[in-house]
């Protein structure tokens, strides 16, 4: 299937993506793929350096004419979100990406397509291997986990980039322009439990809520989609006592920057409980789906008998549980009054895990482009699991955001040369999602930067796609802004 994205224009934006599918690039697990950029830019005779984290800068010399212009830093991250759905066969750190066209769109088989940060990255490949594009003094900049910490941009070292300028290829909408981002906190919650034993009056059931969109825990969150472990621990918080449910084990989400799109549990009840326990889940699973009718129309909620489990968590860990759960905030919290349309503050409640070693994990993503809001949730967390008598909240990860300028040299260049090719003015925005300019920025103060990219649609979910036309655009844009970059 890939092979007919290799007829889509621009042809060497589209074959370096093709060959990106490829590679298994999973956050922290990029090795392949920065020994595959590495030996790109060493097969051009290009100065490559892949500093000690596994970022990977390639310097490019000005073509003939701009050798007096600003040096250009083009910035996208190597790593991908590995989701897919649960009844698809997939490995992301061996299987390559089956992609495909879908009218419009090239879109992936059942996992997530990559296209976030692929296509940046594909458009920086063809930009360095190109002898007929006008460019400046080009510092190519692929980072490393940029999806599960930022940990590259974090630890990229404030003397390796000259540029004066950072176009970074991350946002998610052609025709905007980005100049500001949200900052990030990591919650993290651990409870303690016991292993009780099981009781021959009792029967197991495996639940599983299935079917939900999740998405992209920034860019997404206003969009009214649901949150699995807010749907199952609304339903247990419900039922539990009536039911005398008693969970062992239970599993929500695996990544904290998408919305969890599926919950599965194994719980026992009475076995006089049974009937109660099928209506109960019918009754919800209505809930649910009127409540959602218009964003999660996929959404399945079923009770199947399991068999039985070595224990189950301990009554009190279990009650302290379900109500902190119940009582986590999750979405979005505030929109900005500066910006129209952009959520300032959101949470996104994760992971929710039962471990083997008598551990559960509660996890969470508190983004804010405003540090005191962000401060003040996670407070809200503090207070909410320490009532709950569990046994750690911290807080780590943490990333500023990013001010807009909009006195930006380089903005006002976009914005000229983007009205000149397309007969319009694009948008101005800041984004609802951590970028790495925000890191970037804080090693650099003086760089100027801009985020660009095309039409991405459902990143971070097996639905993820991309417009085939908007990677056109996206692609022209960007040629025709390194035309024009100022001298120095």
């Amino acid at each position: 299937m890939n092979e007919q994205l290799l007829n889509l224009t621009p042809k060497n934006l589209w074959k370096n993506f093709v060959e990106l599918t490829k590679i298994p690039r999973p956050s922290k697990k990029e090795a392949k793929v920065i020994e595959f950029i590495k030996n790109f830019g060493e097969s051009l005779s290009l100065e490559t350096i892949v500093d000690e984290v596994g970022n990977v800068l390639i310097r490019k010399p000005a073509t003939p004419g701009m050798q007096d212009r600003k040096t250009v830093v083009l910035q996208a991250h190597l790593d991908m979100v590995p989701q897919k759905n649960s009844d698809k066969v997939h490995d992301f750190e061996k299987d390559p990406i089956t992609a495909y066209i879908d009218g419009e769109w090239v879109t992936a088989d059942g996992t997530t397509l990559g296209a976030d940060n692929g296509i940046g990255v594909a458009a920086i490949m063809a930009i360095l291997e190109a002898k007929d594009i006008q460019h400046p003094p080009i510092e190519a900049l692929f980072t490393i986990d940029e999806e599960t910490g930022m940990t590259g941009a974090f630890n990229l070292s404030p003397d390796l980039l000259t540029g004066d300028i950072l176009i970074n290829l991350d946002s998610e909408d052609e025709g905007e322009l980005y100049v500001g981002c949200a900052g990030g906190t990591n919650a993290n919650m651990l409870f303690r439990y016991n292993k009780i034993g099981v009781s021959n009056d009792t029967v197991a059931y495996k639940l599983a809520l299935t079917g939900l969109k999740g998405g992209h825990s920034g860019i997404d969150i206003n969009l009214g989609r649901a949150n699995a472990a807010k749907l199952f621990f609304r339903f247990l918080y419900n039922t539990y006592r009536d039911l005398g449910i008693q969970i062992s084990t239970l599993s929500i989400g695996d990544l904290r920057n998408a919305i969890p799109r599926e919950a599965f549990a194994t719980v026992l009840i009475p076995k006089n409980k049974e009937k109660y326990l099928l209506e109960e889940v019918q009754k919800w699973f209505d809930i649910f789906k009127y409540e959602y009718s218009d964003t999660e129309p996929n959404m399945s909620f079923v009770a199947e008998k399991t068999d039985m489990p070595d224990f189950v968590i301990d009554p009190i860990t279990q009650e302290n549980l379900i109500k902190a759960l119940q009582g986590t905030p999750n979405g979005v919290i505030r929109m900005s009054t500066a910006m129209k349309d952009l959520v300032e503050t959101s949470t996104n409640l994760s992971v929710v895990r039962v471990n083997q070693d008598n551990t559960i994990e509660v996890l969470a993503l508190i983004r804010s482009s405003v540090d005191t809001a962000k401060e003040d949730v996670e407070k809200t967390f503090e207070a909410i699991y320490t009532l709950a008598n569990a046994d750690k909240v911290w807080f780590d990860g943490k990333y500023p955001g990013w001010k807009p300028n909009m006195n930006s040299e380089i903005l006002n260049i976009m914005v000229d040369v983007y009205e000149k090719l397309f007969g319009k003015k694009p948008e101005i925005k800041a984004i609802h999602a951590g970028l790495e300019t925000g890191v970037i920025g804080g090693k650099y103060p003086n760089m100027d930067m801009i985020s660009i990219g095309p039409t991405i649609r459902h990143p971070h979910s097996p639905d993820e796609k991309v417009h085939i036309e908007s990677v056109r655009k996206f692609w022209d844009f960007l040629i025709e802004t390194l035309k024009h970059i100022p001298k120095k």
